[in-house]
């Protein structure tokens, strides 16, 4: 359904108006990805940039579960959270 090389030309507010060019080469896997996100009548690059932010969104969670997972077993962090709480539960009314 596209060549195997695309061409995109879009334009985001962030660059000043100015448009950005991505050329980039479809693999089989990614084409058969591309037909599934535009067979609902989405514009090309609308699926691109929607699964460009996607994947951004996914790795930052990926990124953060990593770190509160690093965090969890960390003694030393452990034990201050334990400080912290039964600082705070000093603090109840009741």
């Amino acid at each position: 359904m596209y060549d195997v090389l695309y061409d995109i030309r879009a334009t985001g507010a962030y660059s000043s108006g100015m448009a950005t060019s991505i050329t980039f080469r479809l693999d089989d896997e990614a084409r058969r990805a591309l037909d599934e996100l535009v067979e609902d009548g989405s514009a090309v690059s609308a699926a691109i940039r929607d699964a460009l932010v996607a994947a951004a969104d996914r790795r930052r969670r990926e990124r953060l579960r990593a770190e509160v997972e690093e965090l969890a077993a960390d003694p030393d962090d452990r034990a201050e959270m334990a400080r912290v709480r039964d600082a705070m539960e000093s603090l109840r009314a009741w």
